[in-house]
């Protein structure tokens, strides 16, 4: 037994490029069923966890794969945006915390999320590093963030323009990174978080310049009278907020009609949950309610079904590769008939020819099970980060 497993293994390493396709045949064919599944468990868990922690969510009527999508993992175009004045209404009904969220923006590729303080509370976040923003325009990174743009507490990030000629005058904001959160394995790690007037500043809702009664803005004076100063388009816009201009920040217009992407509503019963339902599915208005553990079940139910007919394919393909492989090995053994006679001549008994003959399958499909075996394991260990990158 042991001689024909050497001589099995000093046959298969002699003919390696043979042996690596049939090894590679066999590890598809073990790894792709397996490797599916690992990949479609971890999604939904990684999927139903974040949406099962958020009670409800309000936003404007529309997709609510979309508003989900984009409340929970900031990875979606932001939906259109509610008015301010419906979290002020959805507060005073007193059946839930309202949690505004405003996630137009980005920064080197990483969301701007601008919300209250009461979201880090919610989602249980903490500051390793420096502290919570306090200030208009500063914010506090997420651990991923941090780490792979390489700034800290006292450094900066810069908002990027939605458009390269950006005509509407709204420029990018340099913010001062006030902390970085604690690592919670979750995509507020990829995420930029500032207060929401620093995220209306940003699209331009408010603005801060120069003092106009100064001499050294004479430049930028349209007209001035005993009771008014008028500006002209030389006057200097700031691009960062600093303790020595944060006074000439203002905004224009009614606060209630600046922008939210969507709220998050925390009620603290179920009691509350179900009559603040009730009131928005009667309501005809624009905004609309959805549980974002259904609508991601609605999601995660369409994978499935996918997820059916992608094994079903996989199976017929297996099937095909492994009659494929023992053709190889039958052929093998015709190419082998001198060399198997000459062993015969020599001595060697039927059966230990068999014994060689299935030690060689054994080897090549022990070799293909553990690699398949490998291959599923790294995909179990390394599935999150994948599933970040594909699905958001």
């Amino acid at each position: 037994m042991q001689g024909s497993l050497y001589l099995a293994w000093r046959y298969v390493r002699h003919h390696w490029i043979k042996t690596t396709i049939l090894v590679g045949s066999i590890t598809l064919i073990i790894f792709l069923p397996l490797g599916v599944r690992v990949l479609i468990l971890q999604s939904a868990r990684h999927l139903t966890a974040r949406a099962e922690a958020t009670p409800l969510l309000v936003g404007m009527r529309g997709s609510p794969l979309e508003l989900a999508l984009n409340s929970l993992y900031f990875g979606t175009e932001s939906p259109e945006a509610l008015p301010y004045s419906d979290v002020d209404a959805l507060d005073s009904m007193g059946l839930a915390l309202p949690i505004p969220l405003y996630t137009r923006f980005r920064a080197q590729g990483y969301p701007i999320v601008g919300t209250s303080l009461d979201y880090f509370a919610f989602r249980d976040l903490a500051v390793s590093r420096g502290g919570m923003f306090a200030m208009l325009g500063e914010c506090v990174l997420g651990a991923r963030v941090a780490e792979q743009i390489g700034v800290g507490p006292g450094d900066a990030v810069i908002s990027s323009p939605e458009s390269v000629f950006d005509i509407a005058g709204v420029y990018p904001l340099k913010m001062r990174v006030a902390g970085v959160l604690a690592f919670s394995d979750s995509p507020d790690d990829d995420a930029i978080f500032v207060d929401l007037k620093t995220a209306w500043v940003i699209g331009g809702f408010g603005h801060g310049h120069q003092d106009l009664a100064e001499a050294s803005a004479a430049s930028g004076v349209l007209r001035r009278d005993s009771t008014s100063i008028t500006a002209n388009a030389a006057v200097v816009q700031y691009n960062e907020i600093t303790p020595d201009n944060i006074a000439s920040f203002h905004f224009h217009g009614d606060v209630g009609s600046f922008p939210v992407t969507a709220i998050i509503a925390v009620p603290p019963d179920q009691r509350s949950s179900t009559i603040l339902r009730g009131r928005f599915e009667e309501s005809s208005g624009v905004a609309q309610i959805v549980v974002p553990s259904d609508v991601m079940d609605e999601l995660l139910g369409t994978v499935l079904t996918v997820q059916t007919f992608v094994l079903a394919a996989v199976v017929v393909l297996g099937m095909g590769t492994l009659a494929t492989a023992g053709l190889v090995f039958g052929l093998s053994l015709r190419v082998r008939q001198r060399e198997l006679m000459t062993m015969t001549k020599i001595g060697a008994s039927p059966a230990s020819i068999r014994w060689l003959v299935v030690s060689e399958m054994v080897v090549v499909s022990a070799a293909g099970v553990a690699l398949a075996f490998l291959l599923t394991a790294l995909t179990a260990s390394f599935g999150p980060p994948v599933i970040r990158a594909v699905f958001l």
